[in-house]
């Protein structure tokens, strides 16, 4: 998966999880766009537009997503991933990395 797809199904996994599945395409761009209906094809993420009659005004987006399994899996391996790397980088220390810092 490229960068873009990558980040994409982050972005995807997320709104499926705390909005419903509710997409704002507000921060999507036009090749996200390709992507969610190329994956829509595939059936990798659903995606697709919400009823008229279903929208609220100015809250939650006007589409929807539904990951399949498979979406799930590399949704779940990439954030696992994602959090190593990014613990790594982090600048801040543990109280027990900072004791032991201290002891030495």
């Amino acid at each position: 998966m490229s960068k873009e797809e990558i980040s994409l199904l982050l972005f995807l996994e997320c709104r499926a999880v705390d909005h419903s599945g509710r997409v704002k395409t507000i921060h999507m761009n036009t090749d996200d766009m390709k992507i969610a209906e190329r994956w829509n094809e595939e059936g990798f993420v659903k995606f697709g537009r919400i009823a008229f009659a279903n929208l609220t005004k100015g809250r939650d987006g006007t589409h929807w997503c539904h990951l399949s399994e498979e979406a799930w899996r590399v949704a779940a391996a990439e954030r696992k991933a994602r959090a190593g790397r990014l613990w790594i980088k982090r600048i801040w220390k543990t109280t027990e990395e900072k004791k032991n810092e201290e002891k030495t």
